[in-house]
């Protein structure tokens, strides 16, 4: 698997405290009415969770069914770049970034409130916006694997094949939540532990996110876990971006690459096939920026079996480490000028090109998410490894610990050499 250490960084953040500063103040009961007011509003904030440090908020998201609080952290680094996430599913629930002009727009996929996640119409859809997802991203086989001589059966949520980690995935729980401050950035360590036959899985996986803002406009996506047993696991996050800002229109012109120069085929249900094919003079040579839509029509049994793109892609790591990150991708969207480049420890990456998304969800801005109006790049291990042996394992050891790292690094500019 993967090495790299995260970059947790443990320091308690304080919250912030407001003060009323001494005033020149013409009578004592006029300085006790001031006095009054600021501590009414000191403890309206700290109520509210806000000002869990500088460049950190926090506040209320809604509550669970069962009465459970969840809560949104938002952190801002010295650019402006904004970014808010709930530790319900780990959402990323908006990221805010510049254009070529400075100005800042929502370009992540997603909504304003926990009910809309929540809904009978958003799980029935299932797109997974901005989620965490664990314990497998991505499909297995008909829901089965079998490892040291035992069979497992997972749900099968996806036709008959497991999908990102069944019905009650690391989407769908509340993790413990931490914010931090550190000389890297600022950012929240979520923590959750899946027990022992959580959804068909062996062993008690405890598992680490650690999300960090950095001054350079990046943002470090960092996976640790250990087991008990042995388990598969292929963790990654599952954000939809539009450059244009989300509830734009199609992502077709974004001109994409990817350090990729074959991917895993699949079959009618979106299984590898086993094969790792050349991409060269195929609709998936992503080797040089080419704008989504240009081939994303041609006739081709892939496309078909996708809707359109929905395939692994095994990144050219040469002679890389594995803790060593690699170019994975690159988006640029030429109207906007904004550009997204991944590096990953992982040796693959999940390209969708939100072929599912059909206007039955209306997002932030209260425009619906139409056809291919967001497109998502999940770094990973390949789908299905567990049945395939010739795939990289992801099989996780008791005594071992699973550790990746991805970075996503935003910038603007008006032109792009491929």
């Amino acid at each position: 698997m993967p090495l790299i250490t995260a970059q947790a960084s443990n320091a308690q953040v304080s919250a912030q405290r407001h003060s009323v500063g001494s005033t020149l103040l013409f009578s004592a009961g006029i300085a006790l009415l001031m006095t009054s007011a600021a501590q009414a509003q000191s403890e309206t904030q700290m109520e509210a969770g806000n000002g869990a440090g500088n460049g950190v908020e926090k506040s209320v998201f809604g509550h669970l069914p069962g009465g459970r609080q969840v809560d949104v952290y938002q952190f801002t680094n010295a650019n402006g770049i904004e970014l808010r996430v709930t530790n319900y599913g780990g959402i990323i629930l908006s990221l805010k970034t510049p254009n070529v002009d400075g100005e800042f727009d929502d370009i992540a996929l997603g909504f304003d409130s926990l009910e809309a996640y929540l809904s009978d119409e958003y799980r029935q859809a299932n797109p997974y916006f901005g989620a965490l997802i664990g314990r497998y991203g991505n499909r297995i086989a008909d829901g089965q694997f079998s490892l040291d001589g035992e069979s497992y059966s997972l749900a099968t949520n996806d036709g008959n094949n497991h999908l990102h980690g069944g019905d009650q995935g690391f989407d769908k729980v509340l993790w413990q939540a931490e914010p931090f401050e550190s000389e890297a950035g600022t950012g929240l360590v979520l923590r959750y532990t899946s027990e022992d036959g959580e959804e068909g899985y062996p062993g008690r996986l405890e598992s680490e996110v650690t999300y960090t803002l950095t001054d350079d406009d990046e943002l470090m996506v960092d996976y640790r876990a250990v087991t008990d047993k042995a388990t598969p696991i292929n963790l990654t996050q599952h954000s939809y971006f539009n450059l244009k800002g989300e509830g734009s229109d199609s992502i077709l012109d974004h001109q994409l690459m990817i350090n990729a120069s074959e991917f895993t085929p699949v079959d009618d249900t979106l299984i590898p096939t086993g094969e790792l094919r050349s991409v060269d003079g195929t609709p998936f040579d992503f080797t040089q920026l080419t704008p989504i839509g240009e081939r994303i029509e041609q006739e081709n049994e892939q496309l078909a079996f996708g809707g359109g793109y929905d395939h692994n892609f095994v990144l050219d790591r040469d002679n890389a480490a594995a803790d060593e990150l690699v170019l994975a991708a690159k988006v640029w969207e030429p109207e906007s000028g904004r550009m997204v480049e991944i590096t990953t420890t992982e040796p693959a990456i999940q390209f969708y090109s939100g072929n599912f998304l059909n206007g039955d969800l209306t997002g932030k801005q209260g425009q619906a998410y139409g056809h291919r109006s967001g497109f998502a790049l999940e770094t990973q291990h390949y789908p299905d490894s567990p049945n395939q042996e010739a795939f990289p394992s992801t099989i996780l050891e008791p005594g071992d610990t699973y550790r990746s790292r991805t970075v996503y690094r935003f910038s603007a500019q008006p032109n792009i050499d491929s």
